[in-house]
């Protein structure tokens, strides 16, 4: 690799994204940086340089637009698993006000939203039929792509790869959110680059503007907040500004929790206040023409809220089609209308101990859920208060000289972000700190919020080549193994908040057995709260500033011979742990081994499962008393144990019998006990082949101790070797029951199987469920031995499989009503295809709003009082969930209300349908087929 010659900032922005450079010189403190303009679409067959790229895709049609018409300067080559045809920048976005569900925004928001597959194909999530989709990595290594090869094409000497790269993200991203960035980044083909935390960038460009004259700008200032509200998230950082040998420093002391909370939610509410306007007959825009009006509102917003704005201006929203233009309908937003929105519902002047309502539910729009409060200055107050000591110090007060009623509010704040190019919003949140503090608070200044971050990212590395001040603080959070204990679930700190990059934290006095050749989990948690830790400090993980981690989960290569173990003896491995923080920003653990200090294991965070594994709140890690547990495993051992000659029934028939004589009722056994008893299970697998009996208990016990197949990061692992037991198929057969336990089995899983697991399970069975199958006497035969009606369940919940297969499984069972028999199987199969909350699949794999709508008249003519299985289907499929593009329509929803009330059904079904609500666990099993182990509650 050549040597850099240039310093570059790409800020990777929810609504732009903006790139700022200089060049490598003796004199790099004044060195000027400039802002690369990037090359983009800005109408057909018309490209322009422009500083801002808008971090847009548009995914058009085929034939919508001439090839030539979008032709770059360079020979556009998509980064692996995406497509060439999509259009980036401007013109995506002009594109995107005219045209629905073709329009890709908010990747970065996608990035942390931890409740979808961030690696699968979801977006656009209100994609029209038909559109090609791409996941949130993709989309955002899509823009990294496009600014490397426009800077390549400008630089061909000088390869963007090459260069000294900084890209920024929120403070608050979370683990997963910053390594999911720095795979979108190599995608991109940026593998060497490091990240820098979005308002510290903020801090960085001022700094580097004032760098002759900062001392006295920042004489009396102890303590400064920097604000920066972009587009998708508000994060929030706070400065201590501080003196060391008469030397200026700074240092970064407190990091805000993610905040989905921005632009994009004041774009939102005006296009919602316009939707109220425009002549629809009284329905709602579909999501798809909601993203439409979002577009027109959010112009209209930035120039209502300018200077010398105009009085009113009209949101026109076009019409599809042949109606393109005379489907067009026009609304009228006021200065005043959007001044009241803005001022009074996301910047109000609320007093300081009023917090952000956390009971209304959140705001959920095109899949993302944003903030439940939209108020902003109540999450401004929420934040200094959780710094409270923090402030405190630096401004130094002790903690006893202020309190509620006498906050520590900061003297200065620094304001970012795209909301700040509006001067009347600059000043209410300095009138929102004057109010708390009782006096006048310093601003200071930015002259362009829309650029700072990528300026400040040049700044920043310009401090890393030690041409000006670097700002102190290290890691914004401290991290803790969780270790399990009771009755207190506490956690060992192995890095402490504030640990600088590249400090090696060690703790050699903690030493840990761990197993080789078997996956080891790590349960990591991270707190921002501003206590004083040291590593090796052990706290209490149940307070609210605690937040559980994706897991650390790796398998220790074992250099034994298997086969010379003795019968359940474990090659082991005494290890201690040493932490760091990456100079990328994220958190590197290894294990040391203590017999030979240069032996190490680097440890993986566990990301890819997190739609899974995050779906699940594990809200107690109780282990039972070890000898309890132990012995158990020891039933198990015996019950599958001994030679195959004198296999004996009876241990098996028991043993479900002596577990809970062991672990008190099975509906309470917790998730590490299930998976310790499912571990020892499948130790025995083989030996389920002795009998019918055996094979049946050991699926039985199998099935509910590794049910639903994911929520522990080990499962990946243990999955691997349950399936090759499907290519294995039953040993024994002949029996309907057998079928029954073995289908029951693989629904219970299914969760844990991937896509194409799930199809292979689908093509086998299918057959039987094709209507034609009752017409063919060999499959009908077949479907009475082989246990039908498992079949249809296990069948209507393979979340992953195809969207088409699930549409085409629906059209059959709806063509096997014609018969009663299996009915009630048919009907919970039907609700269970269509219901609006995924057990553990993606939300953009549902079926949607239009198909359920299409559904629904069939059973609006049924009986529900004497077929309440039906009710039941209906409202699973018409659950309140808030986002446009899986709700049905009012009109609809109130035909199933009324129609609920009529037939005397439960008030808890009626309230799913008029308003969000989740599940408790009985209703789980009803819809789902099974109770999920005891301590997971499913977060909706």
């Amino acid at each position: 690799m050549s040597s850099s010659r240039y310093l570059v900032g790409i800020d990777l922005g929810t609504t732009h994204t903006v790139v700022a450079y200089c060049s490598i010189t003796s004199d790099l403190q004044d060195e000027a940086v400039k802002i690369f303009d990037i090359d983009q679409l800005i109408a057909p067959g018309e490209v322009a340089r422009k500083p801002l790229l808008p971090s847009f895709r548009y995914h058009p049609t085929s034939g919508e637009i001439a090839p030539d018409l979008c032709v770059l300067p360079w020979d556009n080559k998509p980064v692996n698993g995406d497509f060439p045809e999509a259009i980036i920048g401007e013109y995506a976005r002009e594109l995107g006000a005219k045209v629905e569900g073709r329009q890709i925004t908010s990747a970065k928001s996608w990035l942390s939203h931890t409740g979808v597959d961030r690696n699968q194909p979801i977006l656009p999530w209100a994609a029209s039929s038909g559109v090609q989709k791409v996941s949130p990595v993709i989309a955002s290594a899509s823009y990294l792509n496009h600014v490397r090869q426009c800077w390549d094409y400008h630089h061909p000497q000088d390869k963007l790869a090459h260069q000294d790269v900084v890209i920024t993200i929120p403070a608050s991203f979370d683990e997963s959110a910053r390594a999911l960035t720095i795979e979108a980044a190599k995608l991109a083909g940026l593998s060497h680059m490091v990240l820098l935390e979005e308002p510290q960038a903020v801090c960085y460009d001022w700094y580097s503007r004032h760098h002759n004259e900062a001392e006295t700008l920042l004489k009396d200032i102890p303590l400064l907040m920097v604000c920066d509200i972009g587009g998708g998230t508000t994060d929030l950082s706070l400065i201590k500004v501080s003196y060391q040998n008469e030397r200026l420093k700074l240092d970064r002391i407190g990091v805000g929790d993610h905040l989905m909370l921005g632009g994009d939610n004041l774009d939102l509410a005006l296009a919602h206040h316009a939707e109220s306007s425009l002549h629809t007959g009284g329905k709602r825009l579909s999501a798809a023409g909601l993203s439409k009006l979002i577009q027109q509102t959010r112009r209209a917003k930035e120039q209502l809220l300018a200077e010398n704005a105009p009085d009113q201006m009209n949101v026109t929203l076009l019409g599809s089609g042949s109606k393109l233009i005379g489907g067009s309908r026009s609304a009228v937003l006021t200065k005043d209308q959007v001044n009241q929105i803005a001022l009074d519902g996301f910047f109000p002047v609320s007093p300081f101990d009023e917090r952000p309502n956390q009971r209304q539910s959140a705001v959920v729009e095109f899949g993302l859920p944003y903030a439940s409060d939209p108020a902003i200055s109540k999450h401004l107050a929420h934040f200094i208060s959780e710094h409270h000591a923090a402030c405190c110090d630096a401004m130094g007060f002790s903690n006893t000289s202020a309190d509620e009623a006498n906050p520590v509010i900061p003297p200065a704040i620094l304001l970012n972000g795209g909301v700040f190019n509006s001067p009347v919003l600059s000043e209410r949140i300095q009138d929102i700190f004057t109010h708390w503090k009782g006096a006048s608070v310093t601003c200071l200044d930015n002259p362009h919020p829309d650029l700072a971050v990528a300026y400040g990212a040049v700044a920043y590395a310009k401090a890393r080549h030690g041409a000006q001040l670097k700002i102190g603080g290290g890691s914004a959070r401290s991290f803790f193994l969780d270790l399990h204990t009771q009755p207190a679930h506490s956690g060992i700190c192995l890095l402490p908040r504030g640990t600088e990059e590249g400090v090696e934290v060690a703790l050699s006095d903690r030493k840990f057995a761990l197993t080789l050749g078997e996956p080891v989990r790590f349960n990591l948690y991270a707190s921002s709260d501003d206590t004083p830790t040291s590593a090796g400090d052990i706290l209490p993980l149940d307070k609210p500033h605690m937040t559980s981690l994706p897991p650390f989960v790796i398998t220790l290569d074992s250099e034994t011979d298997r086969e010379s173990l003795a019968a359940n003896q474990k090659d082991r491995v005494d290890v201690t742990l040493a932490c760091q923080l990456t100079e990328v920003g994220t958190l590197q653990l290894e294990c040391v081994s203590v017999d030979m200090p240069d032996k190490r294991w680097r440890v993986e965070f566990s990301v890819r499962k997190t739609a899974a594994v995050d779906n699940l709140l594990d809200a107690s890690e109780d282990i039972p008393h070890p000898t309890a547990l132990q012995s158990a495993r020891i039933a198990i051992q015996k019950a599958y144990g001994g030679s195959k000659k004198h296999a004996d029934e009876q241990p098996v028939k028991t043993l479900r019998n002596d577990l809970e004589k062991y672990l008190g009722k099975r509906e309470d056994w917790e998730m590490p006990a299930l998976r310790a008893l499912a571990d020892t299970l499948l130790d025995s697998k083989k030996r389920r082949r002795r009998s019918a009996v055996h094979e049946r208990n050991w699926l039985k016990l199998t099935g509910y101790t590794l049910r639903p197949g994911f929520g522990d990061p080990v499962d990946d692992w243990r999955m691997n070797q349950v399936w090759a037991l499907y290519q294995h198929n039953l040993q024994f057969f002949q029996s309907a029951q057998s079928w029954n336990d073995w289908w029951i089995f693989w629904r219970r899983v299914a969760g844990g199987l991937n896509q194409v697991q799930q199809e292979i399970i689908y093509k086998d069975i299918a057959k039987y469920i094709h209507p034609s199958a009752t017409r063919n006497p060999k499959l009908a035969k077949e479907m009475q031995e082989r246990g039908y009606e498992q079949m249809v369940r296990l069948a209507a919940s393979l979340e992953h499989i195809a969207f088409e297969k699930k549409l085409q499984l629906i059209e059959w069972l709806f063509s096997r009503l014609q018969k009663t028999q299996f009915a009630q199987a048919h009907w919970w199969a039907i609700g269970r295809i269509g219901s609006r909350f995924p057990l553990y699949g993606s939300r953009h794999n549902l079926l949607t709003a239009q198909h359920i709508s299409y559904c629904l008249p069939e059973l609006l003519d049924s009986d529900w009082k004497d077929e309440p299985d039906i009710a039941l289907a209906a409202v699973m499929m018409c659950r309140k969930t808030g986002d446009r593009t899986l709700d049905i329509d009012d009109e609809l929803r109130q035909q199933v209300i009324t129609k609920l009330q009529a037939s005397k059904a439960p008030d808890r079904w009626i309230e799913m349908v008029a308003e969000h609500k989740v599940l408790t666990q009985e209703e789980n099993q009803r819809v789902y087929g099974d109770s999920l182990p005891s301590g997971l509650i499913l977060l909706e």
